[in-house]
């Protein structure tokens, strides 16, 4: 692909220190050899042996002719083996490919020709879909095996070299490949350094390492000279007994973990005395869920708002913030904030419309999608780029977001639009309800009319429920309907999957 494909421009920084992974890497090896750098399942690695294992990796690529220009797959669970792959394929130039395992297996197939990598590494339990996407396999449990050779001259990368790429998991439709650059990777490690990710930090790896949630915040802790603790797979009393027995001190989750762990009966039976942080993004934390995870988790809990794409950036330091939780946080240092209207112009402050970011972590582009990063792109009346997001909101006073929804699931109800995220805090703050989802349903005599589907945390009646709600709710805004489930569909990252949910209302009315 080339490279003027690709349309956004980051913003410039003076003065800037660039940081290249592979260097980072191999400096942490030399200054603390002898501290834990990985621990899985089976066991741990020093970093003197994480390094070595690493550079061999990039080793043994390079005797593939594989380094800068190319890429290299990966569909696995976590574990230390993966994340060293991940950094021995940066180490040696190239560009990792982490493949999303939830995705379908057409979709795999569409990723891997997009992105053109011939090498894939795969775990014993994705390979029977491995060997279908047409590229050569080698499983990663074999890792030391392949490893098994010299450690690689250290390559020199540039900030505009590729660093990873990371699919949508593709359920509708082309999957989008997600282009960072060493330069967006090495700002980001810059702003987690700040956060605490240094080498007395122990992290909790419990989200899949094919997502930029886990990345952002695994990789700073990496090149901090940390200790990342890797879960193959997230449980409430997993995550829990890691947490006490290694000391942990960091972890990034998404809102659907800290609701189970919150509502695990043994939560209080550990001692979590150990953390300095937690962290959260990829959806919204609802105030109370913050409440009690402020309460009752020893540390502070920073929440992002932002997107793999980059761009937009905002923090939220609930300690710092307490009247604030009902918030995305405010813009982070270097970053810039736009809201727009539907006709692409900037809106006045207090106003909501479509939020719009740039930063200095942005994607490029989409991988051989010059059309697809062109409908991305907002620019401002300066020349400046910025990312669009899809969500709506508005900044307050104090210059700190408030989100509602994602712009394709907004309610337009007999002409006026309706936010699902207003009707939903609404439903949160009854005792008897645990998670929420408010989507558009058709109606007769509105167009679409607002439905409530809830998972109860203590039996009630729907209809008491609804009552309830709608006497606290504008007249614009009142439920149709509330209707119980016992759980909602979620991405890999704890999203709630609206689409789904819509799709048996809206396949009735037409067909």
């Amino acid at each position: 692909m080339a490279k003027n494909e690709l349309r956004l421009r980051a913003p410039q920084v003076e003065d800037e220190q660039f940081n290249d992974f592979g260097q980072m890497i191999r400096k942490v090896a030399q200054r603390t050899p002898d501290s834990t750098a990985v621990i899985d399942e089976h066991g741990s690695l020093s970093w003197r042996d994480f390094a070595a294992l690493v550079a061999r990796i990039a080793g043994r690529l390079a005797e593939r002719g594989i380094g800068p220009g190319a890429r290299v797959m990966s569909l696995s669970e976590n574990s230390a083996a993966h994340l060293a792959l991940y950094a021995g394929v940066l180490s040696s130039g190239a560009c990792m490919v982490p493949l999303p395992w939830s995705a379908s297996p057409e979709a795999l197939v569409k990723m891997r020709a997009d992105c053109g990598a011939e090498l894939l590494f795969a775990s014993k339990t994705h390979r029977a879909v491995a060997d279908t996407l047409g590229a050569e396999v080698i499983a990663l449990e074999d890792l030391d095996a392949f490893a098994d050779g010299p450690e690689g001259t250290p390559v020199t990368v540039s900030p505009d070299d590729f660093f990873d790429i990371i699919y949508s998991s593709g359920t509708t439709g082309t999957p989008k490949g997600i282009v960072h650059e060493h330069r967006f990777r090495s700002r980001q490690f810059g702003r987690f350094g700040d956060l605490g990710l240094d080498g007395d930090a122990v992290q909790i790896m419990s989200t899949p390492l094919y997502s930029n949630t886990t990345l952002v915040a695994v990789l700073s802790g990496l090149v901090g000279g940390g200790c990342i603790v890797s879960m193959a797979k997230f449980n409430t009393i997993g995550f829990l007994d890691l947490s006490q027995r290694h000391r942990a001190t960091h972890a990034m989750l998404v809102p659907v973990q800290y609701m189970r762990l919150m509502a695990e009966p043994t939560f209080e039976d550990y001692d979590l005395s150990s953390y300095a942080c937690k962290f959260s993004t990829s959806a919204p934390l609802p105030g109370p869920l913050i409440a009690k995870i402020m309460d009752r988790w020893p540390g502070n809990l920073v929440e992002f708002y932002g997107m793999t794409e980059g761009g937009v950036s905002t923090v939220l330091n609930c300690a710092a913030n307490p009247t604030k939780w009902d918030t995305a946080g405010s813009i982070s240092e270097g970053s810039e904030v736009k809201i727009i209207g539907e006709d692409g112009q900037e809106l006045p402050p207090g106003s909501y419309g479509e939020i719009a970011g740039r930063s200095g972590s942005m994607m490029p582009g989409y991988l051989n999608a010059p059309d697809k990063t062109a409908e991305a792109m907002w620019r401002d009346a300066n020349g400046n780029d910025f990312i669009r997001t899809g969500d709506m909101g508005r900044l307050d006073e104090d210059g700190f977001l408030h989100l509602l929804d994602r712009k394709k699931d907004m309610i337009i109800t007999g002409g006026f639009n309706v936010y699902a995220a207003d009707l939903e805090a609404v439903l949160r703050a009854h005792p008897a309800v645990a998670d929420v989802a408010v989507i558009a349903v058709p109606s007769a005599d509105w167009g679409e009319t607002p439905l409530a589907l809830v998972v109860p945390q203590t039996p009630t009646e729907a209809e008491e429920l609804r009552l309830w709600a709608n006497e606290r709710l504008g007249k614009l805004q009142r439920l149709s309907a509330v209707e119980f489930r016992e759980d909602l569909p979620r991405s890999e990252i704890g999203k709630i999957l609206k689409r789904e949910l819509r799709a048996p209302y809206w396949n009735k009315e037409t067909a």
